[in-house]
């Protein structure tokens, strides 16, 4: 099952299952996905059943909803301080290579990175037995739940940016419970995007490199994540498809297990406030930057895997310059 939020043309916020490629049907007595999992928790019971037991009998059309601009990202918070945007690096076979070359100084050819010990580290040791903790993943932070874009929104780019490019992620969705455990209700498609010219520079800009926008969705997939995933990564240009390549996720791809990615997200207190809601990106191996494609204000990411329903685009809109004015008081 699959599940979309939306706004109304009255601009009230409604969740509904999604049917088909065209239709939707609205949920009643709920209107967001978080609220849909508040009920499934105290109920001890599954996202999907929970959605079936709040199933309506209209059905709705979901192209009008897209072209009318009026998707919303597969979970909010009303206090978007109390959404956080988190991530893990380096997790999957075959995402070292370009990272290492990103990060090797010319005179140190022969040596090994630290993005490559990493990775290395996460081979021999990221998928432990049940019941023992893995080798710890690379994580790094991307901001509240103010710096996701809508679907079908422009990916906005600080004018600062050096640069600003994709990467196709699956982003799993959690809600922790009143008592403090994380619950995860879903997974997403998502778009992590960064800039990987900063990060180049020097791996300690990486942490600034990823605070930029993100997305996900349009859809929240329930229950389990297939094990192999395969979608495609698309950049747009004047309406013309400038790069695309395939990319491959879930665990069969993986040098991590979810389950150690979770532990090691969810081991500090901070990450487990009652109420919050969090969406942690699983990394990739599939970049356009890594082909050497630079994106340009108007371009357009699409995303899309099968499992996850509808694409996920967005186009690149570069911002303004901020003054920055600190004020002494």
């Amino acid at each position: 099952m699959r599940l979309v939020q939306y706004t109304d043309t009255a601009g009230a916020q409604h969740v509904a299952i999604v049917e088909d490629a065209d239709t939707l049907i609205p949920l009643v007595g709920v209107s967001t996905t978080r609220e849909l999992a508040n009920i499934a928790i105290s109920l001890g019971g599954t996202m999907i059943d929970t959605a079936k037991t709040h199933k309506g009998d209209t059905r709705i059309d979901y192209n009008e909803v897209v072209e009318s601009g009026r998707l919303l990202p597969p979970v909010t918070h009303a206090d978007p301080a109390h959404f956080l945007v988190t991530g893990t690096g380096l997790t999957h076979l075959g995402s070292a290579s370009a990272r290492a070359n990103m990060h090797k100084a010319d005179n140190k050819a022969a040596d090994e990175t630290d993005s490559m010990k990493m990775f290395r580290m996460g081979v021999e040791g990221g998928k432990p037995k049940p019941g023992e903790h893995g080798v710890q993943p690379e994580w790094f932070y991307k901001g509240d739940g103010s710096i996701v874009a809508h679907p079908g929104a422009d990916m906005p780019s600080p004018s600062f940016a050096l640069d600003g490019s994709e990467e196709p992620e699956i982003a799993a969705i959690y809600v922790i419970d009143p008592y403090g455990n994380p619950a995860r209700i879903g997974f997403a498609i998502g778009n992590e995007f960064s800039d990987h010219v900063t990060e180049r520079q020097n791996y300690l800009y990486l942490a600034h490199s990823k605070l930029r926008a993100c997305s996900m969705g349009p859809e929240l997939l329930l229950g389990d994540l297939p094990s192999h995933v395969e979608g495609m990564s698309r950049v747009y240009r004047d309406g013309k498809v400038i790069w695309e390549k395939p990319f491959v996720s879930g665990e069969d791809n993986m040098s991590h297990s979810l389950a150690n990615l979770e532990y090691h997200h969810f081991k500090y207190d901070l990450f487990c406030r009652p109420g919050d809601v969090h969406a942690h990106f699983f990394g990739t191996a599939t970049l356009s930057f890594a082909d050497g494609i630079t994106t340009q204000d108007g371009d357009q990411f699409e995303i899309e895997a099968a499992p996850f329903g509808r694409a996920l685009r967005n186009r690149l809109k570069v911002q303004a310059e901020r003054k920055v004015t600190v004020k002494a008081i």
